[in-house]
């Protein structure tokens, strides 16, 4: 007798989150791999925020917190929203919640009905499509390529429109592939989607804050869509606070409301410990905080070392990434290639590979929705990074073509 309920079914595990688990059990056996499979900052939280958590700790700040959030912590939020992004908000539209992914699929949920379009620009992060599932929407995937940057235009947009679409959700700086819309991309897209009233947009901007050549935008800025935009940001990446699981949701009211009961039901408050640590984040300005400033420097730096080895990769193809901490290359060079009578057939075959025989995680970029790519994470030492370029290198450079 079945007794799983057919939506886990229906799911799939993430991919992040399995190459990561592949890895952990090789080197439990004792064989060195290099994770580049993970999203996830190698920097510990700045001391002043661990401080003022461990400061709630002895103020005995562990009691139930209200649902959204406590109003101190949504009150900062609308601050550093109108300080770093010129974005107005009130206390009473910000859902405080366990992580930027707890914050999106809240309102997946609390927006989509069966049958329901939600548009994503492909690649796109893993658990976007799962959460359609979940909500028992339908994804329309929009694909883009390494020419355009993977970023989706607006004819594209427009197409995909229909009297059933409910969502556009989309990242910016984007997982996996690094591309950062500017403000004339944004406003363009945002054209488009206010000639459809019946389409949110779920704008994923966790990675703001590693930004290296330009000012972060947010598609909220534009007034004639603001009623049309939820916006989900949290302290995971830029504050490399992955583990304190926060993240929050500015959104029209009407959507707060409805993700503030949703999460009622679900989980209730995320830590008041986190929550007294994520107060000290939002009031911390990046213009000025030493702790960002170096972060997204070394991230800077790596990026541009990972560009100069990638380029030394016969076939690779790759876009330079102006955020996040990842590199989305075109590997279709090597399918059709093998090696001790296994022949590559696609990504997901070629980052077994790289795995097995040089023994450095990636994640194949059928996940994210382009079975061409593979993601590679440089979220950790320059010196791994360089050991594992040059395993790479190695190994393709092995592949032999099958006649």
């Amino acid at each position: 007798m079945e007794l799983l309920a057919q939506r886990i079914h229906n799911l799939s595990e993430s991919e992040t989150l399995a190459m990561t688990r592949r890895s952990r059990e090789l080197a439990a056996q004792g064989i060195d791999v290099i994770n580049l499979s993970i999203g996830e900052p190698d920097f510990n939280t700045p001391e002043h925020i661990k401080e003022a958590a461990i400061r709630a700790i002895h103020e005995n700040k562990t009691h139930y917190p209200p649902v959204p959030g406590y109003p101190e912590l949504r009150k900062a939020i609308c601050q550093k929203l109108k300080r770093d992004n010129n974005l107005d908000f009130t206390p009473e539209q910000i859902v405080v919640s366990t992580g930027a992914k707890h914050s999106i699929a809240n309102v997946v949920i609390s927006l989509v009905n069966a049958g329901e379009e939600v548009v994503l620009p492909a690649p796109y992060w893993v658990s976007y499509k799962e959460m359609v599932k979940l909500a028992r929407g339908v994804a329309v995937y929009v694909p883009t390529t390494v020419d355009t940057e993977f970023k989706i235009t607006p004819e594209q947009l427009e197409k995909a429109i229909t009297p059933k679409t409910k969502v556009l959700l989309y990242s910016s700086p984007c997982n996996p592939t690094g591309s950062v819309y500017t403000r004339k991309e944004l406003r363009a897209l945002a054209e488009v989607v206010a000639r459809h009233p019946h389409v949110v947009i779920i704008s994923d901007e966790i990675y703001e804050l590693i930004n290296f050549d330009c000012h972060h935008e947010s598609i909220a800025q534009f007034d004639f869509i603001r009623d049309q935009v939820a916006l989900v940001n949290g302290v995971s990446k830029g504050f490399a606070m992955t583990g304190w699981r926060l993240g929050y949701l500015a959104a029209p009211l009407w959507i707060a409301k409805a993700c503030d009961k949703l999460q009622g039901q679900m989980t209730s408050a995320t830590s008041s410990i986190s929550q007294y640590a994520a107060l000290e984040a939002m009031m911390t300005d990046p213009a000025t905080s030493e702790d960002i400033r170096d972060m997204v420097f070394t991230f800077r730096k790596r990026r541009n070392k990972m560009l100069e080895m990638l380029q030394t990769i016969p076939g690779l193809i790759t876009n330079v990434p102006k955020g996040a901490f990842y590199f989305f290359p075109d590997v279709t060079h090597y399918f059709g290639k093998g090696y001790s009578g296994h022949t590559i057939m696609n990504a997901t075959d070629l980052a077994n590979y790289l795995l097995e025989v040089a023994h450095v995680a990636l994640v194949p970029g059928d996940a994210f929705g382009n079975p061409d790519c593979i993601r590679i994470s440089y979220a950790t030492s320059m010196e791994k990074l360089t050991e594992a370029m040059d395993r790479i290198k190695k190994a393709l450079a092995d592949l032999q073509p099958i006649s």
